[in-house]
């Protein structure tokens, strides 16, 4: 059986260019943080449209909009037909789980500080949405009141803003679509794409946006008593009303979808990047063991073969990288986990979970494995007596 060389005279060759060694270890580091942010922000995206629906939700839209409630316009009477045909709404102290919401993109800034507006979620609501959206939380204030011109404003909307937390206050005033709004209430729901929206009273969006419909019908079931089939039979039996019916995961699982080729740029951007960093690594590991090829040399004519010199040399390359990739993943637990970033849909938490640390780690070996072996079998390919002699 071959020789092997001992695993501790790898980790000693680290200390003796402790220069080299801190630059691999930082080259590392830094390949690896971008695919860290990479995943943590594919992996907030994921989180965010998957905590947006509840598994009793049911949305009813308009029959044609069932891939952009945005698009979807149904009527008053529509609505108040489908409250009332429709068995198994859960309910609590008499007032049923529904929800008629407007759902409408407009220009958002405040009074000061701001050019331009940024278009931002603006949902139109009555009391009944704090009862279907469960995950929602009033941390401040109180819920906007119809014909007020008020507004409740989501944890992650400055966010979206470009502002700072303390730049929204209780009392401050909001200019949507230029016309001023005020402040009256906080709420969170954390991972949920609603953290970065603007609540406001449905009567008042309607009245601001000239609207004489709704955008969608949201209704909590009680399992106990009804299922989302129950939902199909009575849109199917009254298509004079023209209404669709989608349960609300289902709703934001199409969203995902649509938002899989972001994600797809998202790592491949990353991974073009992290080739670069293998390359510039490449260099420095040529480099690191040009310098070293008269050692290599001395150790095969001590009767070591290639395959154990160059197992020895992987072993270098792989504990520095892991130690990047180690170093990585603690910046990125510490600065980049729950940060809030903007998002088309408005804003996003990005999320290391222990998919990204594992996606990290093995990025960091595989570093590690492919750095070293071009350059050691540069080495390992010469003569022993050219490598003897060389400088």
């Amino acid at each position: 059986m071959a020789r092997l060389l001992p695993f501790d005279y790898a980790v000693r060759n680290l200390g003796r260019s402790p220069w080299r060694t801190r630059l691999s270890v930082l080259g590392a580091a830094l390949v690896v943080l971008l695919l860290i942010g990479a995943g943590a922000f594919v992996r907030g995206m994921e989180r965010s449209l998957r905590e947006s629906g509840e598994p009793d939700n049911v949305i009813i839209l308009g029959a044609g909009s069932e891939e952009s409630v945005e698009r979807s316009e149904i009527t008053e009477e529509a609505v108040g037909i489908a409250i009332a045909s429709i068995q198994g709404v859960r309910s609590r102290a008499g007032a049923a789980y529904a929800s008629p919401e407007v759902h409408v993109q407009l220009g958002v800034k405040t009074e000061a500080g701001q050019e331009r507006p940024t278009q931002m979620m603006v949902r139109g609501i009555t009391p009944g949405a704090m009862l279907v959206h469960g995950n929602v939380q009033i941390v401040e204030g109180r819920l906007p009141s119809p014909g007020q011109d008020e507004v409740m404003v989501g944890g992650t909307m400055h966010t979206r803003l470009g502002l700072a937390e303390s730049q929204l206050q209780i009392g401050g005033k909001l200019l949507i679509d230029n016309r001023p709004w005020t402040i009256v209430g906080k709420f969170r729901s954390p991972g949920a794409v609603m953290d970065s929206e603007v609540w406001a009273s449905i009567t008042d969006v309607k009245q601001a946006t000239k609207r004489t419909t709704i955008s969608c019908l949201i209704l909590t079931l009680d399992p106990t008593q009804a299922e989302f089939a129950d939902i199909g039979v009575f849109v199917k039996t009254r298509p004079d009303l023209e209404l669709a019916a989608l349960r609300e995961t289902e709703y934001y699982g199409q969203l995902a979808k649509f938002f899989a080729p972001l994600r797809a740029v998202a790592w491949a951007t990353a991974g073009l990047i992290a080739v670069g960093g293998l390359l510039g690594g490449l260099n420095t590991m040529y480099a690191a063991f040009a310098a070293r090829v008269r050692e290599i040399g001395t150790l095969r004519s001590l009767g070591y073969r290639r395959r154990a010199i160059a197992l020895s040399l992987v072993q270098e390359s792989v504990i520095a990288a892991a130690a990047g990739a180690l170093l990585a993943c603690g910046i990125g637990l510490a600065g980049l986990d729950g940060i809030a970033v903007k998002f088309s849909l408005g804003s996003l938490r990005l999320t290391v979970d222990e998919t990204v640390i594992g996606i990290a780690l093995a990025a960091g070996l595989v570093l590690g494995v492919v750095g070293a072996l071009p350059p050691a079998w540069r080495c390992l390919r010469l003569e022993i007596p050219t490598a003897l002699k060389a400088a």
